[in-house]
Formats: C-alpha cells, sequence, structure tokens
C-alpha cells in the first residue's frame, strides 16, 4: 500500500510542474506577443540652411570659336607651311592649290576681253557716223529736200548700227565677268588663316588631290580653333532644361584633370532635340547646353571629356531637412494581422477622391514618431527647403529609409540611435 501512495505523489509532482511549465510558457508568448514594437531610427535637427539647385551633365570640350577649312577649288595641294598643334595669325598662308589651268583660262579670257573692247570700239566708230548720216537727212526731210523713202533708210540703219553697238557692250561686260570668275577662283587656290588660332586637325598632306565645294561637300583640310575660349558643350535631360537660363553658373570637371574645377557660364541652351534610341524603350531626348570656361587651362584641348553641375537656382537661410527625410504617403498604413506577413503593411480604404498622395516628415516627440505634412521646394544633393508645415528646431528622423517610407506610423514608438562616424585615414 504504501509503495503504491509514492507512485501516485511521483505522478501528482510530475503532471502538476508539467502544467506549471504550460502556464509560465503561456504567459511569457502573451507578454512577448502584447509587447509593442520599438523602431530604432536616426535624427537631425530642422535647421536653416542655403540650398543650390544643380542640373548635371556630360559633355565634350570644344573652342568657342573654330573654322573647318574647306577648299573651293579642286586641285593638288603643292604647299602645305603648317601642321598639326601650331599656331597661326590671322592672314597666315595655310596651303596652296595648284592652279596652272588657272591661270591658262585668265590669260584665254584676258584676251578675249581685248577683242570684245577692240570690236566695240569699231561699232562705236559705225554708230557715230551712221547718227550723224541720220540727223543731215532728218534736217533735208523736215525742209522737204530729202524723200520719205531716204529718211526711212537712214533710220534704219541708225537702228542696226545702234543694236550691234550694244551687243558689243554687252560682249565686253560678258568677257569681264568671266574673267573675274576665273580670277576668283585662282584667288581660292590661296587658303589663309581666317582667325588666329591653332590647327586642331590636320587632314592632308602636300601632292593630295582635294575637292572644291562648289557643288558638294568638300574636303575638309583643317580646323583652325581659338584655344583661348573654350565651352563645355552637354546634352541635358528634356525634363532638366526648362530649369536652365543663359547666365546660370556652372562648375565644369574634366576628367583629364581629376579633381580641378572649372567656373563657367551658361551662353546658349539649343533649342532642337537630340533623341537617341528613337522609337525604342532606351528612348533619350537631350538638349544641347554650351557653357563658357571663364578661366580655362592652356592644356584643355577639343574633344576632352567633362562633367558640369549647372547652378539654376539657389535660396539662401530657408529651413532644410536631409532629402532623404521626406516621403510621400496616399494614406498612413497600418501592418498586416496576418501570421508570416509581420512586416507587410495595407493601406487603409477611403471613399474620399481627394485623397491625394502627401510629402510628410517625421519627428520625434516624446519618444514617439508623428508625421507632419510639409511642402518642398528646391533641393541639392543632400537637403530640400521646406516650404512650411515646420517651424525650425524639430528633431527629425532621417533613418532607415525602411523606417521613414514603410515602418513608421503616428505614434510610434522609436529609439534614437546614433549615426555612425565615418573614419577618416590621415595621410
Amino acid at each position: 500500500m504504501a509503495n503504491g501512495k509514492t507512485k501516485t505523489k511521483k505522478k501528482l509532482f510530475i503532471f502538476g510542474g508539467l502544467g506549471l511549465l504550460i502556464v509560465i510558457l503561456l504567459v511569457v508568448v502573451f507578454a512577448a506577443g502584447s509587447k509593442e514594437e520599438i523602431i530604432l531610427v536616426t535624427t537631425e535637427k530642422v535647421e536653416k540652411r542655403t540650398i543650390t539647385q544643380t542640373v548635371a551633365a556630360t559633355g565634350k570640350i570644344e573652342p568657342e570659336f573654330k573654322v573647318v577649312i574647306t577648299p573651293e577649288v579642286t586641285g593638288e595641294i603643292i604647299e602645305l607651311p603648317v601642321k598639326e598643334g601650331d599656331h597661326v595669325k590671322k592672314g597666315q598662308l595655310l596651303i596652296r592649290i595648284k592652279g596652272d589651268q588657272y591661270k591658262a583660262q585668265k590669260e584665254q579670257l584676258e584676251a578675249g576681253l581685248q577683242s570684245a573692247k577692240a570690236s566695240l570700239k569699231i561699232r562705236e566708230a559705225e554708230l557715230q557716223k551712221i547718227t550723224a548720216d541720220f540727223n543731215r537727212i532728218k534736217e533735208l526731210h523736215a525742209k522737204k529736200l530729202a524723200s520719205d523713202s531716204e529718211r526711212e533708210t537712214a533710220e534704219a540703219n541708225y537702228l542696226t548700227a545702234k543694236a550691234s553697238y550694244d551687243a558689243a557692250v554687252a560682249n565686253v561686260l560678258q568677257s569681264e565677268a568671266r574673267l573675274k570668275e576665273i580670277l576668283e577662283s585662282l584667288y581660292k587656290t590661296t587658303i589663309y588663316s581666317p582667325m588666329d588660332g591653332v590647327i586642331t586637325s590636320l587632314n592632308v598632306e602636300v601632292g593630295e588631290r582635294v575637292l572644291g565645294s562648289g557643288f558638294t561637300q568638300g574636303t575638309e583640310i583643317m580646323t583652325v580653333s581659338d584655344l583661348k575660349n573654350i565651352e563645355a558643350v552637354v546634352e541635358v535631360d528634356e525634363n532638366d532644361v526648362v530649369l536652365i537660363s543663359n547666365g546660370d553658373t556652372a562648375i565644369v570637371k574634366v576628367d583629364a584633370f581629376k579633381d580641378k574645377e572649372f567656373k563657367g557660364v551658361v551662353t546658349q541652351i539649343g533649342n532642337s532635340a537630340k533623341t537617341k534610341g528613337l522609337g525604342t524603350q532606351e528612348e533619350v531626348v537631350n538638349f544641347e547646353v554650351r557653357i563658357k570656361l571663364l578661366e580655362p587651362d592652356d592644356k584643355l584641348r577639343p574633344g576632352m571629356s567633362c562633367t558640369a553641375d549647372i547652378q539654376t537656382e539657389t535660396v539662401f537661410s530657408v529651413l532644410a531637412v536631409p532629402i532623404q527625410s521626406v516621403t510621400i504617403r496616399s494614406k498612413m498604413a497600418e501592418r498586416k494581422t496576418e501570421e508570416g506577413d509581420e512586416d507587410a503593411f495595407v493601406e487603409k480604404k477611403s471613399s474620399d477622391k481627394n485623397d491625394k498622395p502627401k510629402e510628410i516628415v517625421f519627428i520625434i516627440e516624446n519618444g514617439k514618431a508623428k508625421s507632419v505634412e510639409v511642402s518642398a521646394g528646391i533641393s541639392d544633393a543632400d537637403y530640400i527647403e521646406i516650404k512650411s508645415g515646420l517651424k525650425g528646431g524639430e528633431e527629425v528622423v532621417t533613418g532607415s529609409y525602411r523606417a521613414i517610407s514603410r515602418e513608421l506610423q503616428d505614434d510610434s514608438k522609436v529609439r534614437v540611435e546614433e549615426k555612425r562616424k565615418t573614419a577618416v585615414t590621415k595621410k
């Protein structure tokens, strides 16, 4: 009997202990499930700053003034006294084209002109004689001393002589025009520099035959560039070009000059679009913008790659927050309660058709998050202007991105953690 009672007590202890353990586990699970989540965030105080809005663009360095030299006559190059990289002065000889055929035509036309002028003198003498005879017959006819037939014959001779004289005059003018044309062609066999500059490209050599640009494109012989006046020619996206105005300041960086910056001014904004990938998903529409460099380096060369930050607008002493602090919410979201989807959110349904997405920031008050609707203005690389909604001095949430964009709600409990400092390596 005693043995049976002992076994019964052991069973009671075992089952009682298991029951107590189960109760404790249930209490722990319930307490953990009812515990409110605390979200880790970083913050920054709202302060007044100077914000400069910029538009980034890429392009090439080009001379502001350059002339592509193409001949107007066809022929063989017989003289080329310059080479690529040479500095030239305005009026300096650049190239001479063989002009023997033009010289021969010139001599032929000069002879023809002399012949036309001699013929004109003969016609002039004939006209003077016939004009005198005609005037005499008219006087005799008026006195009834010459018949009508004699008068008509004299008039016909006068008109014929006058026409011959006019034709001789026209022949002289035609010969002079032909001679002037061939002299112009002969003159064009010698090309001089149109300005002071540098030969930035040379595409021909002595002995080559070049084509004139009378009816075709013509051969591009060389390019003379003014390297004292340099500009950056960049392409700007169609959405950004409307922000740019002539006179805007720009900071230009040239790849070959590493960290050196060149200050420039926008001088021209293109009106014609440059479309790439037309008709495809990668279609891009850009506009050309020219930026004059105010203090160019002598080592800058046409064709160098560059980037430009064009400063389109600046506001001074305005309230600003980090760009990542501003988010857009259509409606405040609530957390799903389904098991296995704890991080997802669902929008609260609203019948208000005028409920549009709003720009908001989260500020910290008494350890809790509070959403504040704001009106944002221009931004730079780090901060964005706040036109309304904040007064300054508030602690605005700056991170994490997940917290700002998804997790935070009004009255969410938060804990502010310190920002990690980036270690600076001393050189």
